[in-house]
């Protein structure tokens, strides 16, 4: 069966990021598809999603990128196999296509799990708003203080970095304002992710991070990885040892008592 019509056509054939048929990872106790989407507004230097997250920078060799139609024809064929779908990035509500990906596999009666950097709030609360779209879960990255964020790349202004150039923006309200809306859910369908960057993540700003969750959040602490960082410099950089990991972590639960490493 052929996808329904209420995609463009060019949307259709547009080549819109990476397909993973199955996985084990990527939606919390279920077996999903997941599609990363191409795009992001901002530029963390230590992403390693760097062709989905820069425009000019190429798939690996023997990657290649999905269309949506692809993408919906897979759904479609699969649904008696998979129960869900992830959608990721990238930055997915930058992506045009994400409303008809969320849409589609809701008719198809897949749950949908977005992703998402949390700091597009008013396009988040256009899928939420719309039962055809709203997300069944939604799964946020907090990365630092939000008063740091301009060393991501966010610009107060529109909150889009063109360019690896670091700008100066505060994303407190932006950030506060997705968790506002995530606070609608259930406890158990969010959650929120940090990754323990040496040098962005330290004990003042896993207390500011805190300050802006729910008392009763999800929050899941990620070893930093180098290699393959956006920036060069952040592959030399050593993640923290299991020590400091154990302090930041009992810090976090001091505040949020749900948080956890994974």
């Amino acid at each position: 069966m052929p996808p329904p019509p209420d995609a463009p056509h060019g949307l259709l054939k547009a080549r819109v990021g990476i397909l993973r048929k199955t996985s084990l990872v990527d939606f919390p106790g279920r077996v999903c598809a997941a599609v990363f989407l191409a795009g992001c507004n901002l530029r963390c230097p230590y992403c390693y999603n760097i062709p989905l997250a820069v425009e000019d920078r190429q798939l690996p060799n023997g990657t290649e990128a999905a269309t949506l139609e692809e993408v919906l024809l897979h759904l479609e064929k699969r649904r008696n196999v998979l129960s869900s779908l992830a959608i990721s990035g990238g930055e997915p509500l930058l992506n045009p296509c994400t409303p008809f990906l969320v849409r589609h596999a809701k008719r198809l009666g897949y749950s949908v799990k977005l992703d998402t950097n949390g700091t597009l709030p008013r396009q988040l609360k256009t899928l939420c708003e719309d039962p055809s779209t709203r997300p069944d879960i939604i799964s946020m990255d907090l990365k630092t203080d939000p008063r740091r964020y301009g060393l991501l790349g966010y610009t107060s202004t529109h909150g889009a970095a063109k360019t690896p150039a670091m700008g100066r923006g505060n994303a407190t309200q932006s950030l506060a304002e997705t968790i506002g809306l995530m606070r609608e859910y259930p406890e158990n369908l969010r959650e929120w992710r940090t990754v323990l960057v040496p040098g962005l993540v330290g004990s003042a700003d896993i207390e500011a991070m805190a300050a802006l969750l729910p008392h009763d959040a999800r929050w899941y602490l990620s070893p930093f990885q180098n290699g393959d960082c956006l920036d060069a410099s952040y592959n030399a950089l050593e993640p923290y040892t299991e020590q400091k990991t154990e302090e930041l972590l009992s810090l976090a639960k001091s505040l949020i008592p749900q948080a956890r490493t994974r």
